[in-house]
């Protein structure tokens, strides 16, 4: 599931399914074949569902290998697993995912996944439905599609994504891979995140699509991958947003596999909507448990080309490592002397997130955060600045001013995006007046260098609305 750079830790911290999932011995891992070039399955070629194919449009270069239109009266079990857990399985979610199809069912030619809220003797709950191909139909490479519509509302977490058949093969998540096509907030229904969790230690690439026109909760929109050996596109609408290459996993104290692995076995496809948990926060009272609370799917379609060639090299991994200006300082506008966008990835960027509510504005040199709600999240309202570099060995000097137009409390942090949101400098409370004040901190890079760190203030769920000024931000290498 969990990342553009995302402000929030959890998602991307554990992905759609993976992090809580009992640690377990890795099996061994077979030799890589030394034929480079392999050919899908027979099995795979033969699907009854692709027989359905001449109304589908088949992207050049593919063949169907299988496709769910959902045009029967009920989900066909030949082809779909439900999947059951209980409540707080993984990510702190709500809901519990129970066989039935009071929750996954198909309806007038679509899947539908219906979260429903149960109120019983004082107790609220929640039920959901998950559903996968594992076992029925598991592919190496191909392209990925599902044409969807996701549900609108506070708490609601869609998904549309991959694990493989076995994730024992090269051990539980993340050593064994997670590929995240679809996943969108129920809050924020104009935005689509595309993410690949591997390692370990957890690493991730994340993407991010956002809509200029429509809204993903109003219309149904086609959302892909393309994967091949040594190479995983993200698309939306047709549109590339996210590509990767690099990626690896290994057992604690061994070496990593062989390239491209993990991503060099098959996967199956899953769909669910989760309620609650670490991301997408709990609902709330604007949540709505109705039909603009589902899931709709059109269709799952999955194509290969011919055949793969598997002889592919890792990329060798070139650090951007960001230059300080002359004196020393590797904070950009850290003065805030120049007015800029406050919402592209360049430099300075303010964030709200789960329920946060509030403004940014640049001006005599300083950055005003007026907030007007603080949200349920530390990272509720939240300014950062990425790309910072991070030197395995180096000690920086953090520091900035700020104070508060009352008395109230922020959390500085540098964080690692990339590397699963680990701390450099950790969440550190920082006590603010309505005076100027400087603060000023030690850090020492004891992890393996990072050109993607990133600078944040944290001023969610700290019990006051009070606005923060903030100026002359700079980190330092002593």
């Amino acid at each position: 599931m969990l990342l553009s750079i995302l402000a929030v830790s959890a998602m991307v911290l554990t992905g759609c399914q993976g992090a809580a999932a009992p640690q377990s011995s890795p099996q061994p891992v077979e030799e890589k074949k030394e034929e480079a070039v392999v050919e899908p399955a027979a099995e795979e070629e033969s699907e009854p569902a692709a027989e359905a194919g001449a109304d589908i449009d088949i992207p050049a270069g593919y063949h169907l290998v299988w496709a769910d239109e959902f045009d029967g009266d009920c989900l066909s079990e030949d082809d779909w697993n439900y999947e059951t857990h209980e409540v707080g399985w993984v990510n702190h979610e709500l809901q519990e995912y129970v066989a039935s199809d009071e929750y996954a069912y198909v309806r007038d030619g679509e899947l539908v996944i219906r979260p429903v809220k149960i109120e019983k003797g004082g107790l609220t709950g929640y039920r959901s439905g998950r559903v996968n191909t594992q076992n029925k139909h598991d592919y190496k490479y191909g392209r990925f599609e599902a044409r969807l519509k996701v549900p609108r509302g506070k708490g609601f977490l869609p998904a549309f994504w991959m694990m493989p058949k076995d994730e024992d093969y090269y051990g539980q998540w993340p050593k064994c891979g997670e590929i995240d096509i679809m996943e969108v907030l129920g809050d924020s229904t104009k935005v689509n995140y595309g993410t690949l969790h591997f390692g370990e230690p957890h690493k991730q690439s994340q993407g991010v699509y956002d809509l200029t026109k429509g809204d993903f909760a109003d219309e149904y929109h086609v959302f892909a991958i393309e994967w091949e050996p040594g190479e995983i596109r993200w698309y939306c609408d047709g549109t590339q947003y996210h590509q990767e290459n690099d990626w690896f996993t290994k057992v604690s104290g061994e070496e990593e596999k062989a390239y491209p692995a993990p991503f060099d076995q098959p996967f199956h496809v899953i769909l669910n909507v989760a309620v609650g948990g670490d991301w997408p926060g709990d609902p709330d009272a604007s949540t709505v448990f109705d039909e603009h609370a589902c899931m709709y799917v059109d269709y799952v379609r999955i194509f290969q080309k011919d055949s793969y060639d598997e002889n592919v090299e890792k990329p060798v991994k070139e650090l951007s490592m960001r230059e300080s200006d002359e004196s020393g300082n590797f904070v950009h506008n850290s003065d805030f002397s120049e007015s800029e966008s406050l919402g592209d990835d360049d430099d300075w960027k303010f964030l709200l997130f789960n329920g946060g509510e509030g403004e940014a504005t640049i001006g005599d040199n300083e950055i005003i955060i007026t907030s007007t709600n603080a949200g349920t999240e530390e990272y509720s309202v939240q300014l950062v600045q990425p790309q910072i570099p991070m030197e395995q060995g180096c000690s920086y000097e953090f520091s900035f001013e700020a104070y508060a137009e009352e008395p109230r409390t922020i959390k500085p942090a540098i964080t690692a995006p990339n590397v699963n949101w680990i701390r450099y400098f950790p969440d550190t409370p920082v006590d603010l007046t309505t005076d100027w004040q400087t603060f000023t901190f030690d850090v020492d890079m004891n992890d393996e260098t990072d050109d993607s760190a990133r600078i944040e203030f944290n001023m969610g769920k700290q019990n006051s609305t009070a606005t923060v000024h903030i100026r002359n931000v700079k980190l330092i290498k002593k």
